[in-house]
């Protein structure tokens, strides 16, 4: 088929599939801003809970994989964290295929934790969607996080203590590591706004049940916000207030790069050594930000662990009686004048039980 005649069959299928509506052409139009810049005609996968901003995400890519031609990998986690897991994984399957939308729904095989379960369920979610991307050549994984996520990662940071890199929270562009980035194009819309898109297109979506559940401290935010809000700290600022911190953090990466280059030497993906000069040369904030990324990295985790136990970690290094430590699934050690980081053995088992 001819070039030309190829642009203009995907135009037509995308034109028949996007609603004429004002408001759903805004907002695929901010979408597919964001997703031409950085992924512009090249295959993607993207991750579908079922909630209505991931199910929004499916059409919107749906959309403009006839628009560019992408081959698009669309992925539902079974983390097995809840009975219902399963069947919810096969519940979002079929709300995609009515729709003539194709997905892969990818089951956790390894142990089911029992504590700290929305910080482990988000680790073993990035393991199963980074390790199918890594397997099938795919360099960009695309996530539904929007404006009220940004807020609320904002909050929990704010109330665990977090420092400038916490607070700085989400970009829409981020290196998950050396093979993957993470892309997410509704970082500027609003919940509210994809559930529209999602109720007109689908006309349903899941109910995770853990939403209403105070005991996690994000629903608990959810609430304080509206008390917030009407005390004057609406959303407008509060992004605001983000968007400088995320300058002020963008700057300091920079001269984490650097120290990084000067410091740091990864001897094989799973272990890095750094120089202890990294103390005497940089400013706490480099080392800790320096720090953090090399933990990520060495235990192919996406999130380093929280800045309380990395900023301990630092203090124990800095002492002559430090000699061996573990933290975030790394070993660290010091080795002569130099600090040895490694992956720690069970976490290695549970990545070469899923492949990676």
């Amino acid at each position: 088929m001819k070039r030309k005649n190829l642009i203009a069959k995907r135009k037509a299928k995308k034109n028949k599939l996007l609603y004429k509506d004002p408001k759903i052409l805004n907002f695929y139009k901010e979408f597919k801003s964001n997703i031409s810049q950085n992924i512009k005609n090249k295959s993607f996968a993207l991750a579908v809970s079922g909630g209505p901003d991931s199910l929004c995400l499916a059409y919107f890519s749906k959309i403009y994989s006839f628009e560019y031609g992408n081959k698009i990998h669309i992925l539902i986690v079974d983390h097995k964290l809840r009975k219902e897991s399963s069947k919810e994984a096969l519940k979002v399957k079929k709300i995609l295929k009515r729709k003539n939308i194709s997905s892969k729904i990818l089951a956790w095989k390894g142990e089911i934790p029992t504590s700290n379960i929305q910080k482990r369920a988000r680790d073993m979610r990035y393991f199963l969607l980074s390790n199918y991307c890594i397997q099938n050549k795919i360099k960009y994984l695309i996530t539904a996080h929007h404006k009220d996520d940004q807020i609320e990662n904002f909050f929990i940071r704010l109330f665990r203590g977090s420092g400038l890199t916490g607070l700085s929270s989400m970009s829409i562009n981020a290196k998950y590591n050396n093979l993957l980035r993470i892309i997410r194009p509704f970082l500027n819309l609003n919940k509210k706004d994809l559930k529209y898109v999602t109720m007109k297109y689908f006309k349903d979506y899941i109910n995770d049940p853990s939403n209403e559940n105070e005991k996690f401290l994000r629903i608990r935010i959810r609430k304080y916000r509206k008390n917030m809000e009407k005390e004057g700290l609406d959303t407008k600022k509060i992004i605001n207030t983000v968007q400088h911190l995320v300058s002020a953090n963008q700057a300091l990466n920079f001269y984490k790069s650097k120290a990084l280059q000067k410091h740091a030497s990864f001897v094989s993906k799973n272990k890095c050594l750094v120089n202890k000069q990294i103390f005497l040369q940089e400013s706490n904030e480099i080392i800790f930000k320096s720090f953090s990324d090399i933990l990520s990295l060495v235990s192919g985790t996406y999130y380093p662990p929280r800045s309380k136990k990395v900023t301990n970690l630092i203090s124990r290094l800095k002492k002559n009686k430090f000699s061996k430590s573990t933290l975030g699934g790394c070993i660290v050690e010091e080795k002569d004048n130099f600090i040895l980081v490694s992956k720690e053995l069970k976490i290695k088992k549970m990545l070469h039980q899923l492949g990676k």
